[in-house]
Formats: structure tokens, sequence, C-alpha cells
């Protein structure tokens, strides 16, 4: 827990009686986070930590849901109206199991990155839900915001102005091209970043054009590390005292995750050498073959396993050939062996495939689609699929948090909330009376 290794460092205290964090010079004190759930949050690494979420879509709400899963209170700031941008990206959708409640009900997208927060439904375009989000913001110890450069200035919620609210905040500002650059005041989207930095043009069939990664991969990416980033900035702040602002772009972060063969190209100074769909431009044979039934994705990653590839379908034979005998040759004769490779590999279904290649040490896989892979015996053996209980909707499932802890137990403590959920809790427990907060929602500030 980042407050009780803080306390080791002398810059926490830690109350474990009274539930709270006391700074030792005593100018900030506040409630800890409180979690309604089966998991027992005081052994999770970011329990105790407060997070002001002001990010809508995907990078953001990623990065937030991870700082969630590991311990953190998340008070998500939505549109009083609208909320999150992908309330109302669908279908699919789960459906509302309440008749007093009107819609389609809570999309799928917005519940597989939102769970472990709190919602609260603030307009910050009235001065009186700016007085609020300052109040937060003092109260917080991390905010992260998805907003184009400079849009938050005119509301004082940029990094310069909260600064002076709270000096000790970390404050995480995720854009499509960073703060500073030619791009900076580009919009940025997944896709668009994912062609203009790299990724799309190695992507897809050899032949083919380029086509973009099947999930937001560069939003993804985006989102871990920035939270990544946010636990560094925490652990920096123990030793100092001081918070930061962290610029996190995608564009940054698509060529960051370019990696090895980004490295190929400043090495040797050429061009990349396109599109290999699930081939490997320097190993053969390592890609997938079809089956009598579906795909299955072999990877004779040495001559050794190349050998063991041949002995399990039946062509030993094919080791001596001297058009395949070493790896370099193989990349040479690649179409002659490839197809060769598939005549045999479609004789059999997937399923048989599989039972023959099992504890032969080569890598191989049937390629799966999405309910194939969420069905799967290990994924399901990995807890990797929760059902959990939404207040609206009844029993969900939902994709559990991947990694797993010898002592703590990261996972879904709360559903996705509905929108405005906790605006009542939350405000509360910064210190405003029932009655304030029924006057902010009858002047539409918050809901």
């Amino acid at each position: 827990m980042l407050g009780t290794a803080a306390c080791s460092r002398g810059f926490w205290q830690f109350s474990r009686h009274q539930g709270r964090l006391i700074s030792r010079n005593g100018l900030r004190s506040r409630n800890l986070a409180t979690t309604a759930g089966l998991a027992d949050t005081s052994t999770l690494p970011l329990a105790g930590i407060r997070v002001l979420d002001m990010t809508r879509v995907l990078a953001g709400p990623y990065c937030t849901q991870i700082l969630g899963d590991l311990g953190a209170q998340v008070i998500k700031i939505e549109h009083p109206v609208r909320g999150d941008d992908t309330r109302a990206w669908g279908p699919p959708y789960a459906k509302y199991q309440t008749d007093d409640i009107h819609g389609p009900g809570e999309s799928a997208y917005f519940l597989s990155v939102n769970r472990n927060k709190k919602s609260l439904g603030l307009s910050f375009a009235h001065p009186a839900g700016v007085e609020v989000l300052h109040k937060l913001a003092k109260e917080c110890d991390v905010l992260v915001e998805n907003y184009l450069p400079g849009a938050l200035k005119k509301y004082n919620m940029d990094y310069d102005s909260i600064a002076k609210v709270n000096p000790s905040l970390i404050y995480a500002s995720i854009t499509g091209y960073g703060q500073t650059g030619p791009y900076s005041n580009r919009a940025g989207y997944d896709v668009m970043v994912e062609a203009e930095m790299g990724l799309m043009h190695i992507t897809g069939s050899r032949d083919g054009p380029p086509v973009k990664v099947g999930v937001a991969v560069t939003d993804l990416t985006t989102g871990l590390y920035t939270s990544n980033s946010i636990m560094a900035a925490l652990l920096g702040r123990i030793r100092t005292g001081k918070g930061q602002h962290i610029d996190v772009a995608l564009s940054d972060c698509q060529v960051a995750t370019l990696a090895n063969i980004a490295s190929s190209a400043l090495i040797s100074g050429k061009k990349d050498s396109g599109r290999w769909g699930t081939a490997h431009p320097s190993i053969v044979p390592y890609r997938a073959f079809k089956t009598a039934d579906g795909d299955i994705l072999l990877g004779g990653g040495n001559d050794r396993l190349y050998g063991v590839l041949c002995e399990r379908i039946g062509k030993p034979e094919w080791t001596t050939d001297a058009r395949f005998s070493t790896n370099a040759i193989r990349v040479k004769n690649r179409d002659v062996l490839e197809e060769m490779i598939e005549k045999e590999t479609q004789r059999k279904t997937t399923q048989e495939w599989l039972e023959i290649f099992e504890g032969s040490g080569m890598p191989y896989a049937a390629i799966n689609d999405i309910q194939g892979t969420l069905n799967h015996s290990h994924v399901l053996a990995r807890n990797m699929v929760a059902e959990v209980e939404h207040s609206q909707c009844g029993p969900i499932k939902l994709v559990n948090t991947p990694v797993k802890y010898s002592h703590s137990a990261p996972g879904i403590r709360t559903p996705p909330p509905t929108l405005g959920q906790h605006t009542d809790e939350v405000l509360q427990e910064v210190g405003l009376s029932k009655a304030e907060v029924e006057r902010l929602r009858s002047e539409g500030v918050v809901a």
C-alpha cells in the first residue's frame, strides 16, 4: 500500500483506527477510500490513494480502471446529461432490469473500462462546478484528464492552476499528440495515430492494404504507460513530497511500442519490410495455416523445432531436403515450403492438430474468435472472466484484471457505475451538505 510504504519513508503517518491519511506537517487530511465488495482493500497496493478521473472513451478510462483495480478510489467526472461518450456507443447493451429506467441499457463499451469507479455527474461549464472540482482536486492524490492542450485552462483546471490548490497532486494529461510539437492541437483518435505513427503500415496481409489492429491497441498501451507513470510519480512523491505534471501522448506511446521494428529501421537506415500477416520476416515456418475447419498457427522457430513440425505432420524427410535444411534456406524458399505444409494441415481439423502437437515442445495455437477465447478452458482457469451484480442490469460478465499477486488480490470490487450514481456520496465526502448538493442539482450543476 502506498500509504504504508510512505509511512516507512516518514512522509505519511497512517492511522488504521481512524481510517485517515495525515501528512506529518498537518497540512492535509482526508478519509480513506471505502469500497463495497468482497475484496479486502487493505492489502491492495493503491489503497488510500484517491484519483480524480476527468477522462472519457478508452485510453484515460483504461488507465484509471487499472488504478482502481489496484485499490485506488476513482472518482469519475461525467457530463450530468450525456455522461462518458461511450455510454452511447452500442449496441450491444446490458439491458436494464428495472421498469423505472428507460433506455437501451448500459453499453458494453462503457462497461469494459469503468469498473471500480464512482460516478459524479458534474458540469464544470458552471462556476459552481469548477468550485466543486477544485475541492475534489485538493483532496486527491492523482488527476487524469484527456482534453486538448489548454482546454481546461479557462476553467482553472490546468496543471499550473491546480498545482497551486494541491502542490502534491500527480496530474496526468493524455492527448493524441502531446502538450508540445506541431501536432499538439490535433485531436487524436487511436486509428489516426495507428496510421500516422507506423503501426497500420506493418499490419495486414503481405499483399493487402494497411489495416488497423482489431482492438484500439494504441489507446490501450497509452493507458498502460500512463498508469505506470502515475505509480512511478507517486513513489517519487514519497521522497520529495511534490506532485508533477505527466504529459502522455498516443503518438509517443505508439512510436515506443514499435519496439524491435523501429530499432531495425534505425540501425539499418533502410525501409521496413512491410506487412507480413501472421508470418515472420526472418523465420520459416512461422505463420498460420488453414486446417479442414479453421486455422492453426505453427512456429518452427529454429532447425530443431522445424524437425519436430515435420515429424508431427508425417513428413520427416523434409528435414533433410536441401531446400529446407536451415532456416536461412527456408526463408529463401518460403513460398514452396509453406504451400507444402498447408497442403498437409488442411487434411485434419484444428482440434486434431492440437492433439497431435500436444507435448511436442513446439509453439502452436488455434486461432480463436472472441467467444472462443472468453470460453477457453485456460482463460477460465486463470479467472479472466468474472461475473458481478450490476445495480440496474443484474448479473453481468466482465474481463477480469490480468495480474495475479501473492499477497494482494486486485479485481472487480464494484461494477461500472450508472451515470451520477455516487454524486451525493462523493460531494458529501468533501464537505458539502445534503442541502448544498440539492441546490447544485436544482441548478443543473450536478446530476
